[in-house]
């Protein structure tokens, strides 16, 4: 019996130390290197851009943050809304704008009954209307953190560069819900950032991102992918950006923020769209995915059995221990990087919820379908 106990202890002690060994490379080798990432010297000469927002429906968001992006300290930029299908007062709202920013266009698209269609369709359409080159794309529940933001996108782009991944995150309200929401914005920005830095970028986000019109139309845009609720932004980057087109941009001056779910309802609804396309990145990003909350969940779950049986304690207290420390200066870096005040102290909480949290808006999508034409 002793012999038997002492085997699956040992069996216990090695999933221990090599998921600990999995999450320290994951915090060392990407999210370090996102969090102590540092401005390269760019261009500066200010290639146009044309900045794209796709609205339904959104006239007080409208009204309320799209000055921040017509007001940007950039010389040469437009501003693409596409109006689709508002049945709200976001069309008077657009008008209103047009008669005081000269920058600013609008495209409108008229409900059809016989045509359905989600986000993406109007995204092609604002893609195509654009008369630049460079594309640069935000929400119209967003608003840009500084008037530097256009600058600190576009100043990325050389020759080489097809894709820039910025941090979208969310603003501070009160309560645990957003301080979950922020967490686990900056945790996914952490991981999308910091793989892209390392030349393996397989996401980004639609609230900050940008990229260029021809490589849009040279890979027939969303077509692989169109039949998808989600999947305008994170999809796309995953199908073409590479180790040597992709740039990241972290700066606190290029950041956007966007208005946070205010219920755990709202929150579950969102997660559960943008998990939607988890299932078809690419097999490589997939499996390095998955890895990170699977080996996060077994590190918990062996530290406590091995503590609970004082099992090998001091050496499992002192890994414990490696990863706490390596995970609280990472995260505490992050925190300033990304502008995330009020987290920190939840973070180990966090740490330990979300896996099964995610899991449960994961395994939501496979007993409830979702319709393929919501618009987002």
């Amino acid at each position: 019996m002793l012999l038997r106990e002492n085997f699956i202890f040992n069996i216990v002690f090695i999933v221990f130390i090599s998921s600990a060994a999995i999450q320290i490379f994951f915090y060392a080798f990407f999210y370090l290197k996102a969090g102590l990432h540092r401005k390269v010297n760019n261009s500066h000469d200010h290639k146009p851009v044309s900045i794209i927002i796709c609205a339904r429906n959104e006239e007080d968001n409208l009204r309320k943050f799209l000055p921040s992006v017509l007001e940007q300290d950039y010389p040469a930029f437009e501003v693409i809304v596409v109006n689709d299908c508002s049945e709200d007062n976001s069309y008077s709202v657009l008008g209103e704008f047009l008669q005081r920013y000269p920058c600013l266009r609008v495209c409108d698209i008229s409900r059809d009954p016989k045509f359905t269609h989600n986000k993406k369709f109007a995204q092609f359409i604002g893609i195509k209307a654009a008369k630049n080159e460079l594309l640069l794309f935000t929400d119209a529940d967003c608003h840009a953190e500084t008037d530097k933001w256009a600058e600190g996108m576009v100043s990325h782009f050389n020759e080489n560069t097809d894709f820039v991944l910025g941090y979208g995150g969310y603003e501070v309200r009160k309560g645990i819900l957003n301080r979950y929401i922020r967490y686990d914005t900056m945790m996914i920005a952490l991981q999308y950032t910091g793989m892209a830095l390392r030349g393996i970028p397989y996401m980004g986000v639609g609230r900050n991102l940008a990229y260029r019109r021809s490589v849009f139309f040279k890979n027939k845009g969303f077509g692989s992918h169109s039949n998808i609720v989600s999947g305008d932004d994170d999809l796309f980057v995953n199908q073409l950006a590479n180790k040597q087109n992709t740039a990241v941009e972290i700066r606190r001056e290029t950041h956007t923020r966007s208005v946070p779910a205010s219920s755990f309802t709202e929150l579950f609804n969102q997660k559960r769209r943008h998990l939607t396309t988890a299932n078809h990145y690419k097999l490589r990003d997939r499996i390095i995915l998955f890895t990170e909350p699977v080996t996060r969940t077994l590190f918990y779950i062996s530290f406590v059995i091995l503590i609970s049986w004082s099992y090998l304690w001091q050496y499992t207290a002192l890994v414990f221990t490696v990863r706490l420390i390596l995970q609280s200066f990472t995260i505490k870096l992050a925190t300033k990087r990304f502008n995330e005040p009020g987290i920190f102290i939840f973070s180990v909480f966090f740490d330990i919820f979300s896996p099964f949290l995610n899991l449960a808006f994961y395994m939501s999508n496979y007993l409830q379908s979702q319709g393929k034409n919501q618009w987002k």
